[in-house]
């Protein structure tokens, strides 16, 4: 039931263009554009902690589609997402400190960097397919941390680099509520981007790839050249994601990009849902809200008889942490799919209610 489109009645199609279209309908699309609305409207209500709550969504999100178009509609995996993004985050400081390039511009010019390293590691990984792809980007992961601790000219160091706020004609995004308008604006046009690149052959093709490689195979689809070009894909929007956190922390450090951060991004796209542009975002915000939620929870169980029960006294902290793996965990056994088809079968529920089928 939940796999089927339901449109209502009168919304229908009449040709191949109109038929793949980026919202299946006009209420989707409505309420798309109504969210943007609400979300431009935010910094007017919301306070600095739940601004940098979003923006950590916005950038996440963006690193998160560039995994998901790698893995959930190529069929890649990847483990060393994170040095991708920290690559990103680097190369846009240095730009802009070391020559001086506009922080507007270094942001794009470090997704292209990364694109370049992406495809570095995506030529000898294209061939290569389970463990020892993994095992691969694991090495990439490695590779990249040991280059961000040794490389001072590019990197700083163990003592990191200081990133420059973004400006715009004499206007400088450094705070919260200026700096929102940037992630929200790079969001929507890195979502527009992704969508529309499954529209195309191009991205008919990545999915064909994972779907039967050698049925793509058979029918004329470079495997190679389409498998390369999705660790690219997927290394630009990492560098992008990582170069709007740098300029929102405004300092960049070698700490931060380690196999941990790149397994929340794994996280992230199985709990919104592999293959699914609109639960990569799901399971960012979940991903980036949990601990919160958790650190909350912890505070309410401090010295309570739960407490004193499971005899977690300091390490009640550590709850934090483990609830991470744990809903990976239980998110892989009870809904393999994600947040998004669970979303689909609520939608479903409802547009059939009272019936039954």
């Amino acid at each position: 039931m939940a796999n089927v489109s339901i449109i209502p009645s009168g919304d229908f199609k009449t040709s191949y263009g109109t038929d793949t279209t980026i919202f299946p309908t006009v209420t989707s699309r409505n309420f798309a554009i109504l969210g943007v609305v609400l979300l431009l409207a935010c910094p007017a209500f919301l306070d600095r902690y739940w601004l940098s709550l979003l923006i950590q969504i916005g950038y996440l999100g963006i690193a998160a589609l560039g995994l998901n178009i790698l893995v959930g509609f190529t069929g890649q995996i990847s483990i060393g997402h994170s040095a991708f993004f920290g690559f990103g985050a680097f190369a846009s400081a240095w730009l802009s400190n070391r020559w001086g390039i506009p922080v507007v511009l270094a942001i794009p010019l470090a997704g292209v960097m990364t694109t370049a390293i992406g495809l570095v590691f995506g030529m000898p990984a294209a061939r290569l397919k389970g463990l020892y792809l993994a095992i691969a980007t694991l090495a990439a992961q490695y590779i990249l941390q040991d280059f961000f601790a040794r490389a001072d000219w590019f990197t700083g160091g163990t003592n990191g680099m200081i990133a420059e706020p973004l400006t715009l004609f004499g206007f400088a995004f450094d705070t919260d509520e200026r700096y929102f308008y940037v992630v929200l604006v790079a969001m929507v046009i890195m979502y527009l981007l992704g969508t529309n690149l499954m529209r195309t052959r191009d991205g008919r093709a990545l999915v064909a790839v994972r779907d039967h490689y050698l049925s793509a195979e058979i029918m004329g689809i470079n495997l190679t050249k389409y498998r390369t070009m999705s660790f690219g894909i997927s290394a630009f929007y990492a560098g992008i994601g990582g170069a709007l956190y740098a300029h929102y922390l405004q300092f960049v450090s070698v700490e931060g990009f380690t196999i941990v951060f790149s397994i929340q991004f794994l996280g992230m796209i199985i709990i919104g849902g592999l293959g699914s542009i609109m639960g990569t975002l799901m399971g960012t915000a979940f991903m980036v809200l949990l601990p919160e939620v958790m650190q909350m929870a912890s505070k309410l169980v401090s010295g309570t008889a739960i407490d004193a029960a499971l005899n977690l006294k300091d390490n009640i902290a550590f709850l934090r942490e483990m609830s991470v793996g744990l809903v990976i965990i239980l998110f892989l056994v009870f809904e393999p799919d994600g947040l998004a088809h669970r979303w689909k079968q609520i939608k479903a529920y409802w547009k059939l209610y009272p019936f039954s089928h």
